[in-house]
């Protein structure tokens, strides 16, 4: 083999160099609960990588290195959006409560990209379900789940 193809190493841990996580081009709007969870990862993030330093373990090393510099970044761009207390529209870190045409009903809140948990309703603003939803008002109709959903409550 080529020994261009090859990586030259002092040592005999192996290096790893991840890619970067993927930062979105969005504005980073979080809610204060959005914002807890990034400085919970921060910490988090920080004992994963004494640990892995204590055990030499360049692989989770470099995991725990890769999320953490995500979580910095998203940190430092993070904008606060305290939920607005008038309901009157749909707007961003709002809990809305949509019927279905056959009378289900479902819930969602809109929260920040990094915050979003489809299985526990918590949508990001920047999802089509989400852009169909804001500014909408109690009464008004949307498209939600490929479904004619009217909206039944602002919260």
């Amino acid at each position: 083999m080529s020994s261009a193809f090859t990586k030259e190493q002092e040592d005999d841990n192996p290096r790893e160099d991840l890619p970067d996580r993927p930062v979105s081009p969005h504005r980073n709007l979080v809610t204060p609960e959005g914002l807890q969870q990034i400085d919970d990862a921060l910490t988090r993030l920080h004992g994963e990588i004494e640990r892995a330093t204590a055990a030499d373990d360049n692989h989770a090393l470099a995991l725990a290195q890769r999320d953490l510099r995500y979580w910095i970044a998203r940190r430092a761009s993070a904008e606060v959006v305290r939920p607005i207390a008038d309901h009157s529209a749909v707007r961003f870190g709002h809990k809305v409560v949509v019927e279905l045409e056959g009378g289900e009903r479902r819930v969602f809140r809109l929260v920040g990209e990094d915050e979003a948990d489809p299985s526990k309703g918590l949508i990001p603003y920047v999802a089509p379900l989400a852009q169909a939803l804001m500014g909408k008002s109690v009464g008004d109709k949307a498209e939600v789940v490929h479904h004619s959903a009217r909206i039944v409550e602002i919260g």
